[in-house]
C-alpha cells in the first residue's frame, strides 16, 4: 500500500483570485511582506494497486486536477 499527495496549483498566468484575496488579508494584517500567494489544493490517499505512479498520473489527467487551468505534482511514499 502507497501513501500517495498530489498537490495542484493553477498553472503560471492563471489568476488565483483566492490566492489574491489571502494576499490581500495578510497584508491587512500586518505581514506585509507577503507577496504573489498562490492557494493551491492537497490531495492525499492510500493506493493498493500496481504501477503507482502512472495510475494516479491517470487520476490527475482523468479527475484530479483540470490540465488545462492547473498543475500537479506527486509524492508516492
Amino acid at each position: 500500500m502507497a501513501k500517495v499527495r498530489v498537490h495542484v496549483f493553477l498553472k503560471p498566468g492563471v489568476l488565483d483570485v483566492q490566492g489574491k484575496a489571502v494576499e490581500g488579508a495578510l497584508n491587512g494584517l500586518g505581514w506585509s511582506g507577503a507577496s504573489n500567494v498562490r492557494v493551491g489544493k492537497l490531495i492525499e490517499f492510500d493506493y493498493a494497486g500496481d504501477d503507482v505512479e502512472a495510475e494516479v498520473k491517470r487520476m490527475c489527467e482523468t479527475l484530479l486536477a483540470n490540465t488545462v487551468i492547473e498543475s500537479y505534482r506527486i509524492e508516492v511514499q
